[in-house]
């Protein structure tokens, strides 16, 4: 077990890591052994592109559902509510999923009241050019904190013109039902179910409305705080691999809020469909020491849109240890 080191700082039980400090690659790959989740601050994302985003993602949100549903349904990009995929999960949770290539056709939200296109675009390309960079600089430390000869053998995979990136606003309205829950002693309403990103990397932002939690390896749920000002990191399954399991992908899930709406952002880092995902050689003990069968990220995103939400997804793809 790796012991965090002594200048590892704490947000409530989360790590914080402040990008502007030189030990800060040696502090993530510690927070991404230990928990495969961590705080950042000091990140160079202007605040003016967050706040634009946010305000275009209310305007859209504040829309009537009516209007709303123009812009869907889901294919999987555009608006859906509720329903979080196809096999049956569901949450108190409506969302916007866009494509973060040029070809995208922001089209969708044309006929919307109040809407224009033309500036959800702008905001979106704006926030996402700046929190890809910032995702490949957090990327390529820790190609350096694991002495990665190659640093960029992360960063690369997002930064290829055919990186299947995508980015997601999801919307929480208040959800008075919980209050009705109170008399079961059960005030958990699920927003969005306990699962695992199964791209490389996802970077969140959320307003500061609670709702976030993570799983720790001890199998508690913890609450984090949200901080409208901080960007949050999880560790994806592609890395999990990558890594050879060193890295740990974190499950996590959102509950729903009795009085206040919650809205988050999160860019979901992917590589190329055809890329090959396996532990790279570097980071392996021995040829035989790989703890899962190559895979291409296609084949990954097939397999995983086939399963429910809270599925471990990577069970298909262990390699069965020798008897």
């Amino acid at each position: 077990m790796v012991i965090l080191s002594k200048q590892t700082s704490f947000f409530n039980g989360v790590p914080l890591i402040d990008l502007s400090k030189p030990d800060s690659k040696n502090l993530i790959v510690n927070a991404c052994e230990e928990f495969g989740f961590f705080k950042i601050i000091n990140h160079d994302v202007p605040m003016e592109f967050i706040s634009k985003l946010e305000s275009e993602a209310i305007k859209f949100f504040s829309s009537p559902l009516s209007e709303k549903l123009k812009a869907g349904p889901a294919d999987p990009f555009g608006y859906g509510n509720k329903q979080i995929g196809t096999n049956g999960d569901f949450g108190w949770v409506e969302h916007i999923l866009v494509s973060t290539n040029s070809e995208f056709n922001y089209q969708k939200f044309a006929s919307i009241l109040g809407v224009n296109p033309e500036n959800i675009r702008a905001a979106v390309n704006d926030y996402v050019s700046a929190v890809k960079k910032m995702s490949c600089d957090i990327l390529e430390m820790l190609a350096e904190g694991l002495k990665i000869h190659q640093t960029d053998v992360f960063s690369k995979l997002l930064m290829d013109e055919n990186s299947d990136s995508v980015f997601r606003v999801n919307h929480y309205p208040p959800c008075s039902e919980i209050e009705g829950l109170n008399d079961n002693n059960n005030n958990d309403l699920i927003g969005f179910g306990e699962h695992t990103d199964p791209q490389i990397i996802s970077v969140l932002r959320s307003n500061n409305t609670s709702g976030l939690q993570i799983l720790l390896k001890d199998g508690h749920w913890i609450s984090v705080p949200p901080d409208e000002h901080s960007f949050f990191v999880n560790v994806g399954d592609s890395l999990q691999v990558m890594t050879n399991g060193r890295f740990k992908s974190v499950k996590h899930r959102v509950l729903a809020n009795s009085v206040k709406s919650r809205l988050s952002m999160i860019y979901f880092g992917g590589p190329p469909l055809s890329e090959k995902i396996a532990p790279l050689a570097s980071l392996m003990e021995g040829e035989d020491s790989s703890l899962y069968n190559e895979f291409t990220w296609f084949e990954y995103k097939k397999s995983a849109y086939k399963t429910r939400l809270a599925d471990n997804r990577l069970i298909l793809f262990e390699k069965i240890a020798a008897s």
